[in-house]
């Protein structure tokens, strides 16, 4: 199955606040990309296509759902999507793994050209 998602997720496990609605819950990333999340330990009925503001320390953004997942009966996990470009948000270094995988692919492909020809 081909990977439908442009930027690659990182397992990272986040304290934020959730303000939605006029109310405010704690929850947390479960893995985050350089413009979303997936978020767990949802309490409060969500909705896909509606914003929400997350807060992390002093920085605050607003985001997108883009789908919900009920667990059982008192969990949520939800799909964001950042309304605005993030900058360093999270306060993870995610370019590091793009420039792995980079690093990777051009070594790959040096060893490729270099295989002597019979």
């Amino acid at each position: 199955m081909l990977e439908r998602r442009q930027l690659r997720r990182k397992k990272t496990v986040l304290p934020v606040k959730v303000s939605i609605a006029g109310t405010t819950q704690f929850a947390h990333t479960l893995d985050i990309t350089a413009s979303g999340a997936r978020l767990g330990s949802l309490r409060n009925e969500l909705k896909q296509g509606e914003t929400i503001v997350l807060r992390r320390g002093s920085q605050k953004a607003k985001f997108i759902i883009s789908w919900v997942k009920q667990l059982n009966s008192t969990e949520i996990q939800a799909g964001v999507q950042a309304l605005e470009p993030l900058d360093n948000f999270w306060g993870v270094d995610l370019s590091a793994d793009e420039r792995e995988k980079k690093n990777n692919t051009d070594i790959l492909m040096t060893l490729l050209s270099e295989t002597p020809k019979p």
